[in-house]
Parts: C-alpha cells; sequence; structure tokens
C-alpha cells in the first residue's frame, strides 16, 4: 500500500478504529461518504484538512483488508 502511512491507529482515539493522520475523522467515514456518491471534490470542500491522497488512502486500505481467504465448511 503506497499510502499506508496516511492512515494510523490510536487505541485513545476512535475506539481504536482507523484514522487518517492521526485526526478524529475515521477511514469508515470517508468510505461511507463515498459509498453515498459524495464526490473527491465536494468531501475535500466539507473537510478541508483532508488531502485527495488521504481519500486515495482509505480506498487502498478497504481494498487491502478485503483481500483474505473466506474459509467455508462443507
Amino acid at each position: 500500500m503506497k499510502h499506508a502511512d496516511r492512515i494510523t491507529f490510536n487505541a485513545r482515539q476512535c475506539g481504536g478504529r482507523p484514522c487518517i493522520r492521526g485526526m478524529r475523522i475515521r477511514v469508515k467515514d470517508v468510505l461511507d461518504l463515498l459509498a453515498a456518491g459524495v464526490s473527491e471534490r465536494e468531501i475535500i470542500e466539507d473537510y478541508p484538512y483532508l488531502e485527495a491522497g488521504d481519500i486515495r488512502a482509505c480506498l487502498e486500505y478497504a481494498a487491502h483488508e478485503s483481500d483474505h481467504p473466506v474459509l467455508t465448511t462443507r
């Protein structure tokens, strides 16, 4: 992951959930906005402390986290 340094974890912040650059905005918050159809431009306008690289980092993080085997029983 090339943007992995933008995703931070702190047990005393947001319940230890992944956040962006130590701020109190969770990766999930950004992903929820994107899933709702909010554009990258709109997100940055509404959250001016975010950068385009932060949004890409959230997407990369989600892609990385979803890439795991699923074991099933027969």
